[in-house]
């Protein structure tokens, strides 16, 4: 399971078909990387905390290693027992209660909660830090893989987040409907259960795969890779990944999108993005929905949008209305310019390769 938020006790499925073996694809430290079958289903990379299986680690040069790993005892490659990453840098006091669980009192400004905090009752911090380590080190490599597919492609990915029930898949529905003859649009949704707003997104044409997570809380990168695999997304065209629908467990992990986009709508609280700031600082943009409904609700946008830049300085906002489509000329404009961007980048690096590729030609003709 994972301890970052207790998820990943099911599996994990893409239209209805388990994600099964696949590749581990590690960094070492010269840049190169080889694959490891793994025979078991992770729900995601929740299963990394299980026994007897290959581990990814982080070292402190940044390079990610695998090596085989055993809970049933004590780690062979000798992890420190180390306190939380937190507590390391003195933002923090942690101790442990008599029913096993760890907690933590702040000791100056900036103090921030690990990720695993106080949800794994009766494991050592040094266990609860190092199994957050792996999680999210992996996921790091494995959304560097996706990111290099999708910029090999011109391909302009987006992570929308948000809670539940913000209006994302109608954005998304009335974003592709209004991009028509435009921009070639590609979705992956991700839900608990149900196919239901995949069904939605295909209503339109664009070609769409659903994530089931089961119980798992957020997507991950593992789950990105065998969807994009599946899905096949044109290439220069515009990817849209609806995650699960959850304020805090999807802003620690990377999916290898170009931005995260986060969604507030109006019949929530204006102080959402200080309750909830991970969420917030990770985004690139605000998306303020249903503002067609201001006239009806308690909702002080002003209060929200500065809320939000308290938490992210500089943090782009739109306000729009899915329904109504008010505010869409400046959500298209923004993703035209990202979609446009992609495909330059893709350009420039093809034409990069040309060169080396011509240099390389007119030095091996100078030696014959």
């Amino acid at each position: 399971m994972c301890t970052s938020c207790g998820c990943g006790n099911a599996t994990t499925s893409i239209d209805g078909a388990p994600i099964g073996v696949h590749d581990h694809v590690p960094a070492h430290p010269d840049g190169t990387v080889h694959a490891h079958d793994h025979a078991h289903d992770h729900a995601g990379l929740h299963a990394h905390v299980e026994d007897g299986h290959a581990h990814a680690h982080r070292h402190a040069d940044g390079t990610v290693h695998t090596h085989p790993h055993d809970h049933a005892g004590p780690h062979a490659h000798g992890h420190p027992l180390d306190p939380p990453l937190h507590a390391q840098a003195g933002n923090a006091r942690w101790h442990q209660h008599a029913d096993g669980t760890w907690h933590s009192h702040d000791h100056g400004p900036g103090a921030v909660a690990p990720l695993a905090a106080v949800h794994a009752p009766g494991m050592a911090s040094g266990r609860i830090v190092q199994i957050e380590r792996d999680i999210l080190a992996k996921n790091d490599a494995l959304a560097r893989e996706n990111r290099a597919f999708l910029a090999d492609r011109g391909i302009f990915a987006l992570n929308l987040v948000s809670s539940p029930g913000s209006g994302k898949t109608t954005l998304l529905v009335r974003t592709i409907e209004a991009l028509a003859g435009r921009v070639a649009a590609a979705v992956i949704e991700g839900d608990q259960q149900t196919s239901r707003d995949a069904d939605r997104v295909r209503a339109t044409g664009a070609p769409a795969v659903q994530i089931n997570t089961g119980k798992g809380c957020h997507l991950d990168a593992h789950m990105v890779g065998a969807a994009l695999r599946q899905l096949q997304p044109a290439d220069g065209s515009l990817l849209l990944i609806e995650n699960v629908g959850n304020l805090v467990c999807p802003a620690a992990f990377d999916l290898g999108e170009a931005h995260k986009v986060v969604i507030l709508s109006v019949t929530e609280g204006e102080d959402k993005p200080v309750k909830y700031p991970d969420l917030f600082h990770a985004a690139d943009l605000l998306l303020v929905n249903k503002i067609d409904l201001l006239p009806h609700v308690d909702f002080d946008v002003d209060a929200a949008i500065a809320f939000a830049q308290r938490v992210r300085p500089g943090l782009e906002v739109i306000r729009v209305s899915a329904r109504t489509g008010e505010g869409f000329a400046a959500w298209l404009a923004w993703l035209e310019r990202g979609v446009a961007a992609a495909r330059a980048a893709r350009e420039a690096n093809l034409a990069a390769l040309r060169r080396r590729v011509a240099e390389l030609e007119a030095e091996l003709a100078a030696r014959r």
